[in-house]
């Protein structure tokens, strides 16, 4: 069994840290740690290592979360304070026993191989995070509602009471680490104890020895005091879900809507709520601790009703003396819808039944063409293209000019010249796979002649032109996928990309894994050489399973020059 690391080198499944750049290596599915915990799947990966969803082979296969400490840091004094921010948040989750907080089940020192490995496990939650769901909701145009805004305040703010009344403040509250969970609708509160915020993430994080202090908190979302001083306060708490609130009310990260040089945030421009709930966030976003609220019950006191503020719609322009101190990460636009539920079976590579492929191709002495159902297919082929299109991060660029045909002839005439056996020897030998390929030429074929719905093609001669413009379009996809210069690693998973692959490299470039490559410069970047490609193509509605594809392997490999230092 091989595994790879976040660079894609390939290593023997028996390693635990990458051969190539030491990086720490996932565990492998089956695995079993401490003889009890059986890895079912990677939940995500943070500058402390990685997290598991595993089922508990002692408690009737119950599953449970995974978190790994494997802190990717040099410095001695880095590496202790991490230590001690991850014995931090199993001490504190062993003290905390509320329904909106995974229970604490273990804390393990686990060896394998030669290294010693220590792992948190606690309860599954099962559900997105918020800044998940709002992504949800920006492909469809749309925010949180500031009844939604009402109600999670509502929700969440006795959690924080219960934990403030056991001298726990969070200090990383943020999108991220609220779930919305499915078996209830309420809002749970995760990562205890600041075990994210390490210093390898070069700049995206703060974590510094000053004084007795460690300077802990989300750039953007954490208070001046918290940041520069290392010092919190419940208020800070709540400093931070206000600031939480008005990017789910927005979409905008932070640095969008304070204005650093004025002290101000732009209340009736960018954030439009109602009166009541802008005068509540104005007083958790107080620049100084001791002007915020000091309790949580204050806060739902003061919180209007969900329904009242239906019918109020008047908003006002006003300023409010407040600080961010270095808003922090930048987001593109969401990659793509989530269809977990809905588009399942589609999103797994589909196994066309004999009837409704175009082609069943020998590979024998002579290539036998065979097209049939055409109709059909062109039918199941709209279907996917309407449920699968995607929206890839789109940014403002200049017009780019056509390329002109890479060898200088049309299509057709390259298609009448064409061997279909060459075709699949140039696929074989770019390792794409046929999975991907023939449905993505058959995809452009039926799109571009919808007329051949209820036709049947042969390999009788009359059907010869058509054949011949199937091939050329193949051999144009092929030519295209050539001046990608996609990695072998990248082309070998077309197919596979969705949208885990960005929400992956969205977190790396939080992490500071990156270094100062943000993730709109990724977006940026992968969106030039895309459309450079295919200048013809809207980005806004990529089928998933077809450009969308190629836009991803283009940012995977972006990814991996980044992550290489090249």
């Amino acid at each position: 069994m091989q595994l790879y690391c976040s660079k894609q080198h390939t290593n023997n499944g028996s390693n635990r840290f990458c051969t190539h750049c030491g990086e720490p290596l996932p565990l492998a599915v089956g695995q079993v740690v401490d003889n009890r915990y059986q890895i079912i799947r990677h939940l995500g990966q943070g500058g402390f290592g990685r997290t598991y969803l595993a089922e508990d082979r002692n408690k009737a296969h119950q599953t449970c979360v995974l978190k790994e400490f494997a802190p990717q840091v040099e410095d001695k004094q880095d590496l202790q304070k991490a230590k001690e921010l991850f014995e931090r948040e199993a001490n504190v989750l062993k003290t905390l026993q509320h329904p909106q907080i995974p229970r604490f089940h273990a804390s393990l020192q686990v060896k394998i191989g030669t290294k010693d490995f220590f792992f948190l496990v606690q309860d599954y939650v099962d559900g997105d995070n918020y800044y998940q769901l709002l992504e949800q909701r920006e492909t469809q145009g749309n925010t949180f509602s500031e009844e939604e805004i009402i109600t999670l305040l509502q929700q969440i703010l006795p959690v924080l009471s219960y934990i403030h009344s056991r001298d726990v403040v969070h200090r990383d509250i943020s999108p991220d680490n609220l779930i919305w969970r499915r078996s209830d609708n309420l809002p749970v509160l995760i990562d205890f104890g600041g075990v994210k915020q390490l210093p390898a993430s070069q700049g995206f994080w703060r974590t510094k020895l000053v004084g007795n202090n460690t300077l802990l908190g989300k750039k953007g979302y954490a208070p001046e005091e918290q940041l520069r001083q290392g010092k919190a306060f419940f208020s800070s708490d709540f400093y931070s879900l206000a600031v939480t609130s008005l990017v789910l009310l927005t979409g905008k990260e932070p640095q969008k809507l304070y204005d650093s040089y004025q002290g101000i945030w732009a209340w009736g421009k960018e954030i439009r709520v109602s009166p009541q709930l802008e005068a509540v966030l104005k007083k958790m976003l107080a620049y100084k601790p001791s002007d915020r609220y000091q309790r949580a019950e204050q806060i739902l006191k003061d919180l209007p009703s969900p329904t009242a503020t239906k019918s109020a719609g008047n908003y006002i322009t006003t300023k409010i003396k407040t600080m961010v101190v270095a808003p922090g990460r930048q987001r593109a636009s969401a990659v793509v819808s989530r269809f977990q539920n809905k588009t399942q079976a589609i999103a797994k590579p589909i196994s066309w039944p004999v009837w409704i492929r175009p082609f069943v191709m020998s590979l024998g002495g002579t290539a036998l063409v065979v097209l049939t159902g055409a109709g059909t297919l062109a039918v199941v082929n709209a279907v996917v293209r309407s449920v699968t299109s995607i929206t890839i991060p789109s940014i403002s660029l200049p017009q780019i000019p056509q390329l002109p045909n890479p060898i200088g002839k049309p299509v057709s005439d390259k298609g009448k010249n064409s061997n279909l056996q060459e075709i699949i020897s140039r696929r074989q030998q770019l390792e794409i796979t046929e999975g991907f390929f023939t449905p993505f030429v058959d995809n452009l074929f039926y799109t571009k002649k919808p007329q051949l719905k209820g036709r049947s093609l042969t390999s009788k001669p009359e059907d010869a032109g058509l054949r011949d413009e199937w091939s050329g379009i193949a051999d144009d996809l092929l030519d295209k996928l050539e001046q990608a210069d996609l990695s072998t690693a990248a082309r070998r998973k077309l197919g596979k990309y969705s949208q885990k692959d960005y929400v992956t490299w969205r977190r790396q470039a939080r992490s500071g894994q990156f270094k100062n490559y943000t993730i709109d410069q990724l977006t940026k970047d992968a969106n030039e050489k895309f459309d450079r490609l295919f200048p013809d193509q809207d980005r806004g509605k990529l089928n998933q399973q077809t450009f969308g594809q190629i836009w991803y392997a283009i940012a995977a490999d972006q990814v991996s020059k980044v992550q290489s230092g090249n």
